[in-house]
């Protein structure tokens, strides 16, 4: 729970938008009351390995990951990963070659220029 309060510190400190904190499933009902108290917006989606994702922050970008509405990571797409990667604060630079990487079009382009 440590890792978790510095999280909601960095937040409110302005330092981050959007956090995705992994915690397990017993954490869970300490978390919500935290995030409640504080008025935090949250969404969680749970894992099968027993624990929860928890994405906290600004109330805008809770609302895109419920308009994406997937719960597990490995579902979203190379674009709603791109734009997650970018809502959490990951390196832009990182997250574009990231994306390029991923692409069938970037993938051959970064071939063809060898």
């Amino acid at each position: 729970m440590e890792v978790f309060r510095h999280h909601i510190y960095e937040f409110k400190k302005g330092l981050r938008n959007l956090i995705l904190h992994t915690a397990p499933l017993g954490d869970v009902p300490e978390i919500e009351r935290t995030l409640q108290a504080q008025g935090i917006a949250y969404r969680l989606a749970y894992l099968k390995n027993g624990h929860v994702n928890v994405f906290f922050g600004s109330p805008d970008c809770i609302r895109v990951l419920e308009i994406i509405g997937k719960n597990n990571l490995c579902d979203f797409t190379k674009e709603e990963d791109f734009i997650l990667g970018i809502m959490l604060g990951y390196g832009r630079l990182e997250e574009c070659r990231r994306f390029i990487s991923l692409s069938p079009r970037g993938a051959a382009e970064s071939c063809a220029a060898d």
